[in-house]
């Protein structure tokens, strides 16, 4: 019993002897470990801080760019007050957009946009020579990447915008912007272009324009979500001499026509995503336009209307608030449901050279309203319905629309709008839209002058082109009136009882009316059918 015992003690000590030589070669092995490891880590920090300096460099030197592809065919059509119609049934068109983004650090970003935009096998570009005038670029270059010309590639944007943290030692994160800015396709009338709304309210401001902005979030400071106040300022034409016009370069021309200015503000007072309101005020400045007035040729033998130059009107005020609802309930089709409603106001400051402004020498009020819906089809196409209706001396800055017959949301009547976008894959989409317009009164899609803005009511319009036709007027060949029918209507005017004093005033008025008739548009339709590709 002895010997058992003690050979279990020497057993115990011959283990605990080995176990003890076993941690200490095992703590040694992981203190030599943890030493390499430490190692390894220091020298994989070194390397991920080279990897991103590369990262950051290779960043700084490559601009990313974006595709924005649309091939569409469009069917337009337009009743004109004198009886006639016009349109064509297939007007194709490709519009190219190659987009630009950089940003060498967090608060500087660079953003830029080129475009194409012409119809299929045709060049629309003005073929004015050196002539400084309205349209396709030249003096006001509102439309020059819209409406349909060549092509060439054409700078629609080009802006560089700073993000800041803090405003005025306050939780205020802010941005200020300077460039071609993203005036187009603003809030609500992205809708149907299917892209993100850019920073005007689309109800009252849709043109190019270089200019600024500043946006202060005051979100962090009133607790109240997407609260926000933003200046806009822009030029939307410069009086300046063109390079090799005359010895003064870029000195101010002298014309009837000065620099055009806009500045106004964009408040933002709710919006957690789902509630969105926004709310613009404006002025114009110097805003222009063309008069024109019935005149006789040198022989006296005819009267037509032959527009001015374009001369300094006045001041143009707009403000207006819109809201939309993105999701009417939290689950269910309706989640996706988006429904919205805006209303708008302008207002005409004519001065005292221009002659007038929409065909008033007094200041005129116009209102506009719009309502809409935008209803989910499946998950990958939706359907949209909108109207819109606006008063008689109603002018928005929305020459850039994008529609073919003109702006929609510029209509002095009522304007209907259907459309459905489908998503065939990641890259490509598909539309078909229909757009009809009624006009009530004339100019909606003019400037601010007497001619092209003139707001006279279309139905007396046409009852004084008739009027004059059913007294004996005619028409020349050149589309003015001859003064023998101007005669023979004064006779018929006198044979049918009007008092000798009202003829030569009624002649006028009803002469007038039929030389506007064939230049004014009753009412207009356009159905469009497009491929979009981008990436």
């Amino acid at each position: 019993m002895k010997r058992i015992i003690t050979a279990s003690l020497v057993a115990t000590m011959a283990l605990t002897g080995a176990n003890a030589i076993s941690n200490s070669e095992l703590a040694a092995k992981l203190n030599s470990l943890e030493t390499q490891l430490a190692d390894v880590k220091k020298k994989l920090k070194k390397q991920n801080k080279k990897i991103n300096k590369v990262k950051a460099h290779d960043s700084g030197d490559n601009i990313k760019w974006g595709v924005d592809l649309r091939t569409a065919i469009d069917n337009v059509n337009y009743d004109l007050a004198n009886g006639t119609s016009a349109g064509k049934s297939d007007l194709m068109s490709l519009r190219l957009w190659l987009n630009m983004a950089y940003a060498p650090d967090t608060h500087n970003v660079f953003k830029g946009q080129l475009s194409m935009n012409k119809a299929f096998g045709a060049d629309f570009a003005p073929t004015l020579g050196s002539q400084r005038s309205f349209g396709l670029g030249s003096l006001f270059d509102w439309t020059g990447n819209e409406a349909l010309v060549d092509n060439s590639l054409r700078v629609r944007q080009a802006y560089w915008l700073y993000l800041g943290d803090t405003a005025f030692g306050a939780d205020i994160p802010w941005t200020f912007s300077l460039g071609r800015r993203p005036s187009t396709g603003g809030f609500l009338a992205n809708l149907r272009e299917d892209d993100a709304a850019q920073s005007p309210l689309g109800h009252l401001i849709n043109v190019e324009f270089d200019g600024l902005s500043s946006k202060l979030d005051l979100s962090n400071i009133t607790g109240v979500p997407g609260m926000s106040i933003k200046l806009c300022m822009g030029k939307g034409s410069q009086n300046a001499v063109p390079l090799f016009s005359n010895a003064t370069p870029y000195a101010e021309a002298g014309d009837q026509i000065g620099d055009v200015d806009l500045a106004g503000i964009i408040f933002e007072p709710y919006n957690d995503g789902q509630f969105i309101v926004k709310a613009t005020a404006y002025r114009g400045f110097d805003v222009p336009g063309q008069n024109g007035a019935p005149t006789f040729s040198a022989d006296g033998s005819t009267l037509s209307v032959t527009p001015s130059s374009f001369v300094t009107t006045g001041d143009m005020d707009g403000a207006g608030i819109s809201v939309m609802v993105d999701g009417l309930t939290d689950e269910g089709y309706f989640a996706d449901a988006k429904v919205f409603g805006s209303f708008a106001w302008t207002k005409s400051n004519p001065n005292s050279t221009g002659g007038g402004m929409l065909g008033s020498t007094e200041s005129q009020t116009g209102t506009s309203y719009w309502v809409g819906a935008v209803l989910p089809v499946d998950e990958s196409s939706y359907f949209g319905v909108e109207f819109n209706h606006g008063s008689q001396y109603w002018r928005p800055f929305t020459y850039s629309e994008d529609t073919m017959i003109g702006s929609k949301l510029a209509t002095r009547g009522d304007a209907f709008e259907a459309y459905f976008n489908y998503q065939l894959t990641d890259a490509l989409s598909a539309q078909i839209r229909y757009t009809k317009i009624d006009y009530d009164y004339a100019g909606s899609n003019g400037f601010f002058g007497n001619l092209s803005g003139n707001a006279a009511k279309i139905s007396d319009i046409k009852k004084g082109a008739e009027t004059f036709s059913a007294l004996g007027g005619q028409y020349t060949a050149t589309g003015g009136v001859s003064t023998a029918s101007l005669q023979t209507v004064g006779q018929n005017l006198g044979a049918a009882g009007v008092p000798p004093s009202q003829i030569p005033g009624t002649v006028q008025q009803l002469a007038q009316a039929a030389l506007f008739a064939p230049n004014v548009v009753e009412a207009a339709q356009d159905f469009r059918f497009y491929l979009r590709y981008r990436f």
